[in-house]
């Protein structure tokens, strides 16, 4: 039953193939339009997410502020100040804390041969790299080896590097810091950089080695990386363990900066999600007018044939039979033009490659630009979008030619 369907439907589609490829191309276009709508949603959600990864994403900072409430007995005002005893606090307090980082940091001067520039010093211990996502380029990045020895070592952003070496090799060169030796061990890969974000124009040295540049009784932040889905209940845990040690109110956001990653991350998640159902409404608009070209087409074509329906119910066939033949030409019509429209959307995709996005406003940010993500959950939602506005499309069309009655269907001229 169903293959003579699918073969009567493709008899009536070839002895009318212009007009059955004109509506083809029209519905192609349609779900051509779809698919590359959505993929542009996913490409905008990829490149979120990659900007976010380049920071790492299960982080969080904390930055020492001044009180602005009363709490504990003392005025309103008071600066907070970060030691490493507050990183054990931490650790030891919240188990969701997998590493944890104190870090102090200095605008220094630093020379190499007779080039002098001011860049920011980092001083940390050697899970800095992880928490703050870096990787090395070349050579190694400082070890714990580094930090109990004092070890005069740096590694450099990948911009601190080209500035003092251009394209000569830095490893196992000296630079002075402040006018302090010290041997260059690494170079970080280029990271996504905008705004304030200067990590590649920033060389990591130890902590310990720190002291000989700063005073590092007193942490400029703190660092750490968690494993908790809840951040939210994370961040107010945090506020409630510096606040009773620090004796300042947990909700006083001025005290205690804290910058979490996620939560920046879930609302462009939010964002990209409401794009993609942007998109794709625009999308199915577009599949709609393709839709609408079908039915007019459908119902010429049921005008046509008046007298072949006709023939058809006087040699018994029902309603029903008529109705699927003419809806499975109908279907026919618009899968084969979604197959085109399919292709012709992939090849749009290969061909246009990278959209200009955070590249625009950020160094070493090609991460960070659109790409036209076609995955299988695009290609699903716009394959039911396409069967919905081609089986509706249809509908009309294939009701009308079953209800034809046929002695009048006969004498149609």
């Amino acid at each position: 039953m169903m293959k003579d369907l699918w073969q009567e439907a493709y008899a009536a589609m070839r002895h009318n193939r212009r007009r059955t490829l004109l509506t083809m191309l029209g519905m192609a276009w349609g779900i051509a339009t779809v698919v590359m709508l959505l993929s542009y949603g996913n490409g905008v959600g990829q490149a979120v997410e990659n900007i976010f990864a380049s920071f790492g994403t299960r982080v969080m900072i904390l930055v020492p502020g001044r009180t602005s409430m009363q709490a504990g007995g003392q005025k309103a005002g008071v600066p907070l100040r970060f030691t490493l005893e507050d990183v054990a606090l931490l650790k030891q307090s919240l188990p969701e804390i997998m590493q944890i980082e104190p870090l102090v940091g200095k605008t220094c001067h630093v020379q190499y041969e007779m080039r002098t520039y001011d860049f920011m010093i980092s001083g940390g211990r050697p899970n800095e790299m992880q928490v703050r996502s870096l990787s090395v380029d070349r050579g190694r990045f400082h070890n714990m080896e580094d930090q109990v020895q004092r070890a005069h070592v740096a590694v450099l952003g990948w911009e601190a590097k080209e500035k003092l070496f251009s394209g000569r090799n830095a490893l196992e060169e000296r630079i002075r810091i402040n006018g302090i030796s010290f041997e260059v061990i690494g170079v970080l890969t280029p990271k996504i950089e905008g705004g304030d974000n200067n990590t590649n124009r920033t060389i990591y040295i130890p902590f310990t080695t720190m002291a000989d540049l700063a005073d590092t009784r007193y942490l400029d932040a703190i660092w750490f990386s968690y494993e908790s889905h809840d951040y939210l209940k994370l961040e107010q845990s945090v506020r409630y363990v510096m606040g009773s040690e620090h004796r300042f109110n947990p909700t006083d956001r001025r005290a205690l900066m804290v910058f979490n990653v996620m939560e920046q991350v879930h609302k462009f998640e939010t964002i990209a999600l409401g794009l993609k159902i942007l998109l794709a409404f625009i999308g199915a608009l577009t599949l709609g007018i393709g839709g609408v070209g079908l039915m007019n087409i459908m119902l010429v074509s049921v005008s046509q044939r008046t007298r072949e329906i006709g023939v058809e119910k006087s040699l018994g066939a029902r309603q029903r039979d008529i109705f699927l033949q003419f809806l499975a030409e109908a279907l026919t019509i618009t899968f084969l033009g979604g197959a085109l429209g399919i292709a012709l959307a992939f090849a749009v995709s290969l061909a246009v490659g990278r959209l200009t996005l955070y590249s625009a406003i950020a160094k070493h940010a090609e991460a960070g630009d659109i790409r036209l993500v076609i995955d299988p959950g695009t290609l699903i939602i716009a394959t039911v979008i396409l069967g919905l506005i081609g089986f509706v499309s249809g509908m009309l069309p294939a009701i009308r030619a079953s209800r034809l009655n046929p002695t009048e269907a006969l004498r149609y001229e």
